[in-house]
C-alpha cells in the first residue's frame, strides 16, 4: 500500500481509543505508581523495581532464575540486567546451582535483608495511603488486574 494512498483513521476513533483503551490506562497507572514508589523509596536507594526484586527473592531458599523470571513476568535477559546493580551493591548474591552446574540461584545478602526490612515500612506507608485515594475496592483491582496478567 502506498503512502499517498493510505486510508485515515477519524480523529473521533482517537479520541475513543484515549478514552477506552485498557491497556493504555493500566500503562499510564503503572507508570504513575512507578514513580510514586520510586520517590518513596528514594530515601533507602532503592526504585520500587529493586524493592520488587528484593522481595521475590526473601524466601527460605535461594530462587532459581526461571522461577524470578515467572514471578516477575520478565524475561531471563532483563531479570540479569536489573540484577546486576543489587549484585554490585552487595545486595544480592548469584550463586552456581548445586544440583545444575549450569543454572543459577539469588540469594539476598545480610546488607539486602536490611535494605529491604528499612524499605518495606515505607512500603507499607506508601501502599496503604494510595489504596486511599482508589474509589473502588483494592481487593478488586488486584483480582482484576491478576486476572489479566
Amino acid at each position: 500500500m502506498s503512502m499517498s494512498k493510505a486510508e485515515t483513521v477519524p480523529f473521533q476513533t482517537t479520541l475513543m481509543v484515549r478514552d477506552t483503551c485498557l491497556c493504555l490506562h493500566v500503562q499510564r497507572a503503572a507508570r504513575a505508581l512507578a514513580r510514586q514508589f520510586d520517590e518513596m523509596l528514594r530515601p533507602v536507594g532503592l526504585t520500587n523495581g529493586q524493592f520488587s526484586l528484593m522481595m521475590s527473592l526473601n524466601r527460605p531458599e535461594p530462587a532459581k532464575m526461571g522461577q524470578l523470571s515467572t514471578l516477575l513476568a520478565m524475561d531471563r535477559t532483563t531479570l540479569t540486567a536489573n540484577l546486576k546493580p543489587l549484585e554490585r551493591r552487595g545486595l544480592v548474591q548469584i550463586l552456581v546451582d548445586p544440583a545444575d552446574k549450569r543454572s543459577r540461584r539469588l540469594l539476598l545478602t545480610p546488607e539486602g535483608q536490611a535494605l529491604l526490612a528499612a524499605a518495606v515500612p515505607i512500603w507499607k506507608e506508601g501502599h496503604r495511603m494510595i489504596e486511599q485515594r482508589l474509589t473502588g475496592d483494592a481487593d478488586r483491582l488486584r483480582a482484576d488486574l491478576i486476572a489479566l496478567s
